[in-house]
């Protein structure tokens, strides 16, 4: 049966560690694998690191740059170059294939993240195996992804994939960096992604020398996949051919159960595409109601207001602890809600001298994180 199927691989799997020189044997056989895929059917997306990287070794700079000039001059290098052995490549297979930079800014707007579907599933119907990266030379700090695991899960939601697959320089998840801890412990299982915190596991924000990640940020990326039902597993990235071996039942790297009842497509859009312009303290009241009870935000739940944000804004929902519990579209902006915060919703009238919403926020555009 066709699926649709992500797969991201890092720059630390695409370059040689010493040089930052692509590893030109690994990204030959991910391009066999991922042909061989569309072959039988399957829906492919790649996303794919290694802009910057590509292009300090083209410019001869000996580490990657922290300047965001010059990290986005060096992207634009190195993008170019990227794509040509990937076009070389594919090219020999008979394989056609699409660039696809993205920028968050793309998927903030839903006119836009609803373009970007239309234009991901047209590509797919062609048979074309989009090759996904974000647009490093034009992405402003604040509405940058981060990493491209986040983009991954971001792109596997959108086009709600059966599967993502997060290929990185260690071939799964385990208890502590097996790099530097030798009794580190490999976990093949993940059914609740909270487990994680159970059993102690320490995730390093440290990538490579080249790239952006972290264990940190696959963890977060396969929290967003599998809360959009998506099957997710984190494997080793020099072995492409792992994938067709876990399509087919094998148990390799670290698989990540999906949610049994998905969110919604506009729900994870408000949870995950937009980025919050502000931070809402609710009490234990409001903490149960939402979490538990299912219902809209009050104002009488709401301690504190932090940033400026308007009218249908999305904003985090934080426990007294100043965890998040939720995101969702406000109803006011941050200068009335300071105003009415604590207050019982047959006040608002008065307060702001309008009639304004009932709820806050209203379950219909709230989502649980």
């Amino acid at each position: 049966m066709p699926q649709k199927i992500v797969v991201k691989i890092g720059t630390s799997s695409l370059t040689q560690p010493e040089t930052g020189l692509l590893a030109l044997s690994t990204i030959a056989t991910l391009a066999e694998t991922l042909s061989h895929l569309r072959c039988l059917g399957h829906g492919v997306i790649l996303v794919s690191s290694g802009a910057v990287g590509v292009g300090c070794a083209r410019l001869g700079l000996t580490e990657r740059p922290k300047a965001i000039a010059l990290k986005q001059a060096v992207a634009a290098v190195g993008q170019g170059r990227l794509m040509r052995v990937y076009d070389d490549l594919f090219s020999i297979l008979q394989q056609p294939i699409a660039q696809v930079l993205l920028t968050r800014s793309d998927l903030v707007q839903r006119s836009r993240y609803l373009n970007v579907y239309n234009t991901f599933q047209e590509l797919l119907e062609l048979g074309v195996i989009p090759v996904v990266n974000e647009n490093d030379t034009v992405a402003v700090e604040e509405l940058k992804f981060g990493d491209n695991d986040t983009l991954s899960a971001l792109v596997a939601s959108l086009v709600e994939a059966d599967w993502l697959f997060l290929l990185t320089d260690v071939d799964r998840l385990y208890s502590a960096d097996p790099r530097s801890v030798p009794n580190a412990q490999p976990i093949a299982l993940v059914s609740n992604i909270k487990e994680l915190a159970e059993l102690q596991v320490q995730t390093g924000t440290q990538g490579s020398q080249w790239g952006t990640g972290g264990m940190v940020t696959k963890i977060s990326a396969a929290r967003i996949a599998t809360a959009a039902g998506i099957r997710t597993v984190i494997t080793d990235g020099k072995n492409p051919r792992n994938i067709v071996k876990i399509l087919h039942g094998e148990s390799i790297g670290t698989y990540f159960e999906p949610r049994p009842e998905p969110t919604s497509a506009r729900k994870r859009w408000i949870a995950y595409g937009l980025v919050p312009a502000g931070k809402l303290s609710l009490d234990e009241g409001a903490v149960v109601a939402i979490s538990q009870a299912g219902r809209s935000l009050l104002a009488t739940g709401i301690t504190a207001v932090e940033g400026e944000f308007d009218p249908q804004d999305a904003v985090q929902l934080c426990d007294k602890s100043g965890s998040e519990i939720a995101r969702g579209l406000v109803n006011y902006s941050s200068a009335d809600l300071q105003k009415i915060r604590g207050r019982h919703s047959r006040e608002i009238s008065a307060i702001l001298g309008y009639e304004g919403a009932e709820t806050v926020i209203h379950r219909d555009n709230l989502v649980l994180t």
